[in-house]
């Protein structure tokens, strides 16, 4: 963690699952807890975020006033508003703080306007996709920039993700954060409902549930850290498990009858598409 995000006022707004995540990697990592302030309505979830020991409030310009990092982690349909009433907060503030959305789907052109001050100013923005395995330090996230945002302020981003994250690409065109929502955004579902189904065939077959989720989990596990540490690309790490007629082809050749390289496909490209499509409808509410 960098001595710059270690001294920086840190805000949240909105404190789910998320935010909880990055919450959470950021204090395993040691941030400084007074400097982090969770605005979240839901009393179940300011709680527990004040369990962690940062402090929390129910108003969000409370939460932001004097943030040099605000992330934005709200659900889509209520962001518009809330950048609305922390832009009217923020009339008499002589400088502004970073905007890191993680809010799918609403473009760069949208925050803008939402956040654009009554003497035209506005705050510097980067659009983020994280993930919740954030929440162990072993995130994937994509980020994309305004054009103001100034070198400092993408190492501030950076450095805020790279503390929960193993992973953190940054894009060069604001369309590739929807395939990042859809390729690693949404990505963890995939893998637990895999494993909601392997755990269920295995029941099938006369496996305890117990064995069987035991079993796959680990599976699960061992084959991505095999992938992460391998040199080796996914497509010979699978050849490597493969051996001619053996059980593995029979289950492979069962996924490709079964079309199992386009229902991938068609996955990532509905999360991406609504992405796209969240940003779109908002914009225009």
């Amino acid at each position: 963690m960098t001595s710059q995000l270690q001294k920086s006022k840190l805000c949240f707004i909105g404190g789910g699952n998320m935010a909880g995540a990055i919450i959470g990697g950021l204090v395993a990592k040691g941030i400084d807890k007074q400097n982090v302030c969770v605005s979240e309505p839901w009393d179940v979830n300011r709680d527990k975020m004040a369990a962690t020991g940062v402090r929390t409030t129910a108003s969000n310009v409370e939460a932001a006033q004097d943030a040099d990092l605000l992330v934005l982690a709200v659900k889509p349909q209520v962001t518009k508003g809330v950048c609305q009433e922390l832009a009217a907060a923020w009339a008499q503030r002589a400088s502004l703080p970073l905007i890191v959305s993680i809010a799918a789907g609403i473009t760069l052109k949208s925050l803008k306007e939402w956040f654009k001050l009554p003497d035209g100013r506005d705050p510097p923005i980067i659009r983020v996709m994280p993930n919740t395995p954030a929440l162990l330090g072993e995130g994937a996230s994509g980020l994309f920039a305004s054009d103001d945002v100034s070198q400092a302020e993408k190492d501030l981003a950076d450095a805020l993700l790279q503390s929960v994250s193993k992973v953190a690409e940054w894009v060069d065109r604001e369309e590739l954060i929807d395939v990042v929502t859809g390729l690693s955004g949404s990505g963890p579902a995939y893998f637990f409902a895999m494993v909601e189904h392997l755990i269920e065939s295995g029941i099938g077959l006369g496996l305890t549930r117990e064995q069987a989720t035991r079993l796959a989990k680990q599976t699960c596990f061992g084959a991505g850290k095999m992938l992460v540490e391998s040199s080796d690309e996914p497509s010979q790490l699978r050849i490597n498990v493969t051996s001619l007629k053996g059980t593995t082809e029979a289950a492979l050749k069962s996924f490709e009858a079964s079309g199992f390289k386009e229902t991938v496909d068609k996955a990532v490209k509905a999360a991406t598409s609504r992405g796209k499509e969240l940003g779109e409808t908002l914009g225009k509410a």
